[in-house]
Parts: C-alpha cells; structure tokens; sequence
C-alpha cells in the first residue's frame, strides 16, 4: 500500500512541475537581482524517495522554524539558508490574520519577533507585513512576516515543509499547496489519534503526508502508535527518558514501515540526547549518533546545517 502511495505521490510531484513557460519564473538562474535562489543544493524529489522509503540507509535534517541561526526564525530568509545547506525539510508554523490569511509565526502574539505588539489574529495582512523581524539577538532585520503561499512558493521543488501548528487550518492549508503545487512536498500533524484525525478529515492519508507525534513514554502511546501503523510514512517520537518500552515502539515503527522522527531541540522530547549536548558541548556521538543508532531516520533540530555536514562526514546521508 505505502510502496503504491508513494509512487502516487512522487508521479503527481513530477507532472506538477510540467508548468508554463511563462507562469512564473521559479527556475530561472540565481543572479544579483534575485533576492532568493531558485536552485537547490538537492532536488526535492531525491528528498521524496529517502522519505518514502525508510530502508533508506540516509538519515533526514529537518529545521526547526527554518535556520534561525543565519536569520530571523521562519523568515524566506532561513528558509532559504537550509535549501542552500541541503536540509531535507524545513518546520514553519502557521497563524491566521483578521482578514483570513495564513502567515508564518510560531507564537500567537507578534511580541517575542517582531518590532510589534499583539495577537497575529488582530492584524490584516496589510498590517502585518508592515512589521519587520528580529534576529535571534533581538535585533530588527529588514525581513518581513511570510505568508504561507510565499513560503511554499519558495520551497516548491527544493525542499519538504513540515507544517507545523496547522491542524486546524486544514482547508486553507490545502488550497494553498494545491495553488503552489506542493502537495507532494508537504506534511501535516498532530498529537490526536487516529480516530479523531479521520473523523476530522477523512481519509486524509492518500492526500498528503501525514505525521502523528506521539509521546512514547506515557500511558497509551502503544495504542496510538498500533492505530496509525502502516498508514503513515514516519511517526513523530517524544520521550523524557530512554525505557526499553521507547526502544521497543521505535522498533515496531520501523518494522511496520514508517521512519522514526526523534525531535533533538531540548532534552526533554529526546531522553537528553540533544542539541545543546551535541554542539555546545561538542559531543555528538552521545546525541544525535546515540539517536541514529536507537533507530531514527529524520532528526529535527536547531542546529541544520551543522547536523548536515555531521551526518553526511559520518556516512549516514
């Protein structure tokens, strides 16, 4: 079923690419007059074929809110720093305007990234692009809040998005990746269980892919790990300590097909193998490899690029 699924997937992805000439000029050559690139350092459907097929010996980097490192957190700007970088998926997250538009901010307020103040649901879209970003130092950048339309725009044919904080967004969601024709590049989540998502949506899973993020070490994560079993192309794993109960479902995902998602930002989501153990403390081997060898196939992390160059130096890209 998956193996035809992503067959499915990756065919409607390359007749999506079979646009005009002159719709728009996505594939041109970067020159000093483009503000960003159009090339990617790995085509989006190599990407597609490690993704769908977890015997594939590479491990995936995702992003998490792009590279914020570089420039502001889920800007263009970052994002395009992980598609020069060769990350496999960026992580941005979604809010809605007053006027009905999906933009791009993690938090509901503008407040924490921006030069303004208040909840991102009291600006018109107008509005908010008016406000300029801040760096991870606080300090204001010329970049600007995204849509989501742009966003994918900039992603199609580069790099896979995982949208996050967009459940219940669902609709608008997916009129936009159908108007930008990266459906196939996209991948929405939840924590719900399978139930609920198909009572919401459907049979939502031949649409897109679909990611369920499950706590492995609390009361009924085998139950929800059981329901979504060789529906799903990865599962997202969450777990404050390392048990053989967490190994033992890390296995039974893998052996029912689906790759193993471990999130690496703090220690809580990872059994304290994580980024500020890697890279502030230069101690990878404990960290992202212990993970990698624990059974995950797509790390996400704060730290893209350099986890890049690490994985791919260690021969597990």
């Amino acid at each position: 079923m998956r193996k035809s699924l992503f067959s499915a997937v990756l065919l409607a992805f390359m007749l999506s690419l079979c646009v005009p000439a002159n719709a728009e000029k996505r594939n041109q050559p970067c020159t000093k007059t483009t503000k960003y690139c159009t090339n990617a350092s790995v085509p989006v459907t190599e990407i597609l074929f490690h993704f769908w097929n977890p015997s594939s010996k590479r491990v995936l980097v995702a992003a998490h809110r792009a590279d914020w490192h570089a420039a502001p957190e889920n800007s263009l700007a970052a994002i395009q720093s992980c598609i020069d970088n060769g990350v496999d998926i960026v992580e941005v997250d979604n809010k809605l305007t007053k006027d009905g538009f999906l933009v791009i901010m993690h938090d509901q307020t503008v407040d924490r990234t921006t030069n303004g103040k208040g909840k991102v649901s009291d600006y018109t879209l107008a509005e908010i692009k008016k406000l300029r970003l801040k760096d991870k130092d606080g300090n204001l950048t010329s970049e600007c809040i995204p849509t989501f339309e742009e966003v994918m725009n900039l992603c199609r044919g580069k790099v896979m998005v995982n949208i996050d904080q967009s459940y219940y967004y669902w609709d608008k969601v997916m009129e936009i990746l159908k108007k930008t024709n990266t459906t196939a590049q996209g991948m929405m989540k939840s924590g719900l269980p399978y139930d609920k998502v198909v009572a919401d949506h459907g049979n939502i899973f031949g649409q897109i892919a679909y990611i369920p993020v499950v706590s492995l070490d609390r009361e009924g994560a085998e139950k929800t790990v059981d329901g979504f079993l060789g529906k799903c192309p990865v599962v997202e794993c969450c777990f404050e300590k390392v048990t053989p109960k967490v190994l033992q479902l890390m296995q039974k995902i893998a052996d029912h097909g689906s790759r193993v998602w471990v999130n690496t930002m703090w220690a809580s989501l990872n059994g304290g193998h994580d980024d500020v153990t890697a890279y502030k403390e230069n101690n990878f081997k404990d960290t992202w490899e212990w993970l990698v060898q624990a059974g995950a196939n797509v790390l996400q992390t704060d730290y893209s690029p350099k986890m890049v160059t690490y994985l791919t130096q260690h021969g597990m890209r």
